[in-house]
């Protein structure tokens, strides 16, 4: 992927330079769930990782809006809409959002800009 206005990598630099760490700190709450939930550690890594690898390949592949592929995996009254409802309550959407904004913020700051 090329970005051809430079005035956006500060956004670049927001959610992509900064958003793997992003990932690392679900996956290590995925694992601590999954350890917190009775499954020994190296179990809980391997399910997270694995997890989290085969969406990002699903969400690649499909093409289809993020949206729509979490309502693919969502059952009325399921086990996933009640999680989902939790990380709803815990504002995880808009925690995310206002991390890549602080990111985009001080990398502006960084360049002068």
């Amino acid at each position: 992927m090329l970005i051809e206005n430079e005035e956006l990598m500060d956004a670049v630099t927001g959610l992509s330079g900064s958003g793997p760490a992003y990932v690392f700190l679900i996956l290590e709450a995925l694992s601590d769930a999954g350890v917190r939930v009775g499954l020994p550690r190296k179990t809980a890594n391997l399910l997270a990782i694995q997890t989290v690898l085969g969406s990002a390949k699903l969400a690649l592949e499909s093409g289809k809006h993020f949206g729509e592929l979490k309502d693919m995996v969502t059952s009325p009254g399921g086990t996933t809409i009640a999680g989902l409802e939790k990380l709803e309550e815990g504002s995880l959407r808009s925690t995310i959002i206002k991390a890549v904004e602080a990111a985009t913020k001080r990398s502006k700051e960084l360049s002068g800009k």
